[in-house]
């Protein structure tokens, strides 16, 4: 049933934390990049995505036009 297997998914859902986990998480996502619509493949891309997104975000952000870093740090 596709709601248990969400749910065992989700129980084991690893955080990215680290740059080994952000490299498995694109490894895993080139697996499954083509998955079908509806599939568990395809609600595992989402939330690969969504990890991959928020670590990168926080780890490597993007000043916006007319910001620096070093102006942010009040510098």
């Amino acid at each position: 049933c596709f709601q248990r297997w969400i749910a065992e998914f989700l129980m084991d859902v690893k955080a990215i934390e680290t740059e080994e986990d952000l490299t498995a998480a694109f490894q895993r996502l080139e697996q499954i990049f083509q998955a079908d619509d509806g599939t568990p493949e395809a609600s595992e891309m989402e939330a690969l995505v969504i990890q991959i997104e928020a670590f990168e975000s926080k780890c490597y952000p993007i000043a916006l036009k007319g910001q620096s870093k070093t102006s942010e740090a009040g510098g």
